[in-house]
């Protein structure tokens, strides 16, 4: 007898566990089922469609039986940032869209269908491709373009890159990044421009006010340096010196509460949102830190760290003078919303302090010919390695309202690296349009 209840015990106890395990199945079942079937085969889920360029040049496609990309080797590359890849290894992809779009699943028979999924984007595959080019295979870096007057991005090209079909065993180191959205950078001078929209709105007449420069300045024993010795001047030739000195007191002068306030209004500590794809959050310092770390904070560097696109919707609000309309990447058919992220009159000043840098300091007739550039350098210095290069603006033509970020990882001088690689971008992005 004690035998027959120890066997009954077992067969009560494997019973429980088949009953159990059943259970987790249909629950994972239910749950999980379109995805497993849209996983295993993409015949079964009849997912597809193509991703297209604004003129209609096939970047990616796929449907049942078939996954293909453009016939291009520079154009996979160049715009692999923006496709992604069928193997989902970039984060920022749009393919996803495409192979993981709206679908039914069907519990009795396990299969899922879908109704294609066509993404048009605004995107120029030649700016990419003249993006990538002008950035160079064997550098890091990400540059941007967006039309201010409607959000429409342009251009979104990130280096380095994979080409999808070529199988190449060696990938470059952070191949995988999208440099654009989803890493963020010491800005250097080019936050200059935060701290001056700042300034404007809090300091009282802050553009009669004036600066000295000899290279060095202290404040609270902390020597803060300059790259050049600028002696008196104002706050117009001051950022179109570029001179730390000057922007560290103004910063001081505007007050840590003041700067974070700015900071986090223009987004730069946002998760943001490019058509459902998340990028990368900013930072600033927003502990107490005392004078010294809000100077160099003030002028770009401290802990201060930016996205790319963060900068791009900064300068594009700037160029339109006040107004962000939202940035997108996908066709819409009706106009993108708007907001006004800056006071119109801070926005106007700014416009024009960015064109008197360009008209000032960076030899326009010889390194932008044609171009009615408003712009602010970046040389963000970086201990122990080489600066992050940084030319952010825009153009202030009616026929291009393009506003554009270029910054090369690790390249040096702003003006004299980043800065040929914008040319190149807005020269060919002017004649394209």
């Amino acid at each position: 007898m004690k035998k027959i209840g120890r066997r009954a015990l077992m067969l009560f106890l494997i019973a429980v566990m088949i009953l159990g395990g059943t259970g987790v199945y249909i629950f994972r079942f239910i749950v999980n089922g379109p995805a497993w079937a849209a996983y295993f085969s993409r015949a079964n889920s009849g997912a597809g469609g193509e991703i297209t360029d604004r003129y209609g040049e096939i970047l990616a496609r796929c449907d049942a039986t078939s996954a293909v990309f453009s016939d291009d080797p520079e154009t996979r590359a160049a715009c692999y940032h923006v496709t992604g890849d069928y193997w989902d290894r970039t984060g920022t992809g749009l393919l996803r869209r495409v192979t993981g779009g709206p679908s039914s699943y069907d519990y009795v028979t396990g299969t899922t269908s879908s109704t294609p999924v066509n993404l048009p984007l605004n995107l120029d595959a030649e700016l990419n491709r003249v993006a990538l080019r002008a950035i160079g295979r064997d550098r890091k870096g990400a540059a941007m373009v967006m039309n201010y007057k409607t959000g429409e991005i342009l251009c979104m090209a990130s280096a380095p890159t994979v080409d999808p079909l070529d199988g190449q065993t060696i990938v470059p180191d952070g191949a995988f990044i999208n440099r654009c959205l989803a890493a963020t950078f010491t800005p250097g001078s080019s936050f200059k421009l935060v701290t001056a929209a700042a300034a404007i709105e809090t300091v009282p007449n802050i553009e009669s006010r004036s600066f000295y420069c000899e290279k060095e300045y202290d404040i609270a024993g902390v020597t803060i340096t300059c790259s050049g010795t600028h002696y008196t001047q104002n706050f117009r030739q001051a950022l179109a010196n570029s001179c730390n000195i000057a922007f560290a007191q103004i910063a001081v002068k505007v007050g840590q509460d003041e700067m974070i306030r700015h900071v986090e209004n223009y987004g730069f500590l946002d998760n943001l949102n490019l058509d459902g794809i998340t990028t990368s959050a900013g930072k600033y310092p927003l502990e107490f830190v005392g004078d010294p770390e809000l100077a160099w904070s003030g002028i770009g560097q401290s802990t201060d760290l930016v996205s790319p696109f963060a900068m791009l919707r900064f300068v594009a609000t700037i160029a339109n003078y006040g107004t962000l309309v939202t940035p997108h990447l996908i066709e819409q058919n009706e106009p993108a919303e708007s907001q006004q992220l800056m006071k119109a009159d801070t926005a106007s000043a700014l416009r024009e302090l960015m064109l008197n840098n360009v008209t000032a300091h960076y030899e326009p007739d010889r390194n932008f010919p044609g171009l009615a550039l408003g712009a602010k350098t970046g040389t963000a210095e970086l201990e122990g390695q080489t600066s992050h290069a940084w030319f952010v603006g825009f153009l202030d033509d009616p026929d291009h309202p393009y506003a554009f970020v270029v910054m090369i990882e690790n390249g040096g001088g702003g003006l004299s690296v980043a800065g040929p690689v914008a040319n190149q971008i807005l020269q060919s992005a002017v004649l394209r349009s």
